[in-house]
């Protein structure tokens, strides 16, 4: 199951769907956090088969640099130079023969790799 919603190139900040969000904070209460101050980390890094790679992680807060977005009861937090990169992306949860899990749509890459997890602007 995912949501249809498409990114905005160009668009301000990233977009979650709703199930994405949904699923993000089932995990984090499953963790017993504290979903009024704790969210999901989404950050660009170096590696992959493409040069860049996606990652993903729970945290407590923001730190103070991040911008915070809130979509759907879900806290996401984002620095500046992993924004650069995804800015205008749909954050989904995708479920299906591949398995489930969280991907990035992103109108910023110019290619991707065969797993998703990995791209290159």
């Amino acid at each position: 199951m995912s949501s249809t919603a498409e990114p905005e190139p160009g668009g301000a900040g990233i977009d979650v769907t709703e199930i994405a969000a949904e699923e993000a904070i089932d995990l984090m209460e499953g963790e017993e956090m504290d979903i009024d101050e704790a969210g999901l980390r989404l950050f660009v890094q170096q590696g992959g088969c493409a040069g860049l790679s996606y990652g993903m992680r729970f945290e407590y807060e923001p730190e103070p640099d991040d911008e915070v977005f809130d979509h759907h009861g879900l806290r996401v937090f984002i620095d500046q130079s992993s924004l650069n990169y995804i800015e205008g992306s749909v954050l989904d949860f995708e479920g299906g023969l591949q398995g489930e899990g969280f991907h990035v749509r992103n109108p910023n890459v110019e290619s991707e790799c065969g797993c998703g997890e990995s791209f290159r602007t």
